[in-house]
This record gives C-alpha cells, sequence and structure tokens, in this order.
C-alpha cells in the first residue's frame, strides 16, 4: 500500500499584458532618462526589455502618440467681407536697397528684393493662399 501524497502541478502560459499609448510612452520616457538601463526598466515593470527597445524606436518616430490627445486643434477664425478699395501692387524686380524676403513653400517660392513694406508682403502672401 502506498502512503504517498501525491501532488500535481498545472503549468500555465503567463498572460498577455495590454499595456495602454501613456503607460507604454510613460515606461518609455522613464527608459530614456540619462543614466537609466532599459533592461532595469523593463524588469520593473515587467516588460521584455526587446519590447521596451521597439517602443523607444516607436516613441523617437512619433508612432507611440495618443491621437486623441496630440491631434491637429482647430484655431478659432473670423470671417470679414472682403474690402472694395483693395489696392494690389505689383513689386519691384530692381533693388531699391536693402531689405529682401524670401519665402518658400512646397510648390511655389518668392524673393521680394528691395524696400520691402507690409502692404507687399501682404499682397504677396495673399496671392499665393488665392
Amino acid at each position: 500500500m502506498d502512503n504517498s501524497v501525491g501532488t500535481s502541478m498545472v503549468l500555465s502560459k503567463p498572460q498577455k499584458r495590454y499595456r495602454s499609448l501613456e503607460e507604454r510612452r510613460r515606461i518609455v520616457e522613464e527608459a530614456l532618462a540619462p543614466g537609466v538601463s532599459v533592461a532595469e526598466v523593463a524588469r520593473a515593470h515587467g516588460v521584455n526589455a526587446n519590447l521596451l527597445f521597439h517602443w523607444r524606436k516607436l516613441y523617437r518616430a512619433g508612432l507611440l502618440s495618443n491621437p486623441e490627445i496630440d491631434a491637429v486643434q482647430l484655431l478659432p477664425v473670423r470671417v470679414e467681407a472682403k474690402r472694395k478699395n483693395k489696392k494690389r501692387f505689383a513689386a519691384n524686380a530692381t533693388a531699391e536697397g536693402n531689405g529682401a524676403v524670401e519665402v518658400s513653400l512646397t510648390n511655389s517660392q518668392v524673393r521680394i528684393v528691395g524696400k520691402v513694406n507690409e502692404e507687399v508682403v501682404r499682397v504677396v502672401l495673399e496671392c499665393l493662399l488665392a
């Protein structure tokens, strides 16, 4: 007769834990501090160090952000009626002084050389936006 008591062990895989974007950013920012070991931060938060390195890469590329928080926000706009006596000036191509303004956009480039006043700049920018 066997009087030994049998024991049985049930091994189970640890469940994957979902980390929110905010939590990932917080852990990555902690790991980016000077003099901090990534492995120690990973161990402290129960994360694989390779995963933390991957999160750091995403963070630096700007892909570890919350679109709701980091979304582009609209600015308030006031619409006014067009002025009837709108003066249009043509910029003189010859240099009249030491001033110069250069505006580079994706599809256009404007360079104004000479005396530059605010009305000329306003007209040029209006033409670019039209």
